[in-house]
């Protein structure tokens, strides 16, 4: 069964998609009983507020229908900025050379936040240059990721 990331997603991909937009990523935060949905999208030329509408428009209607989560949400649709959150593998590719920050979702090396410059990105795990040396992590690990300006 698919978690409730990967249904918003999944919902959430071909509506960007209609729109000749990138969908950069989702995230579910959830706080109590209240929900916030981020839906990051992108484009080469970059995306304005209308952008932003459009998809928000489209998938507060898909939402309404298919009803992913049932508690009452806010949807916030967003370009993901100059220190974007990093969701696949393939983003961290674009952006071997660049520093960036991670939270892992359980302590390495006795601490869960690292940021250092990412060196290189294998089938599932990255690598970070961290006071001199190199540190690796594996994918499946990291709770959240971004670059850092």
């Amino acid at each position: 069964m698919k978690n409730i990331s990967a249904v918003i997603d999944d919902l959430v991909s071909p509506i960007v998609l209609a729109l000749d937009l990138e969908l950069w990523g989702c995230e579910l935060v959830r706080q109590g009983k209240y929900s916030l949905i981020r839906v990051y999208i992108d484009r080469e030329s970059g995306v304005d507020i209308s952008d932003c509408e459009k998809v928000s428009r489209q998938v507060s209607a898909v939402f309404d229908v298919e009803e992913p989560i049932t508690e009452e949400y806010t949807l916030e649709v967003s370009s993901p900025g100059l220190e974007r959150p990093l969701f696949r593998l393939e983003q961290f590719r674009k952006y071997v050379g660049s520093i960036i920050q991670l939270r892992m979702k359980k302590p390495q090396d006795g601490r869960k936040k690292f940021k250092g410059d990412l060196v290189r990105v294998g089938d599932d795990s990255i690598v970070l240059s961290i006071d001199g040396g190199e540190a690796e992590f594996q994918y499946t690990d990291i709770d959240k990721a971004n670059l850092i300006y």
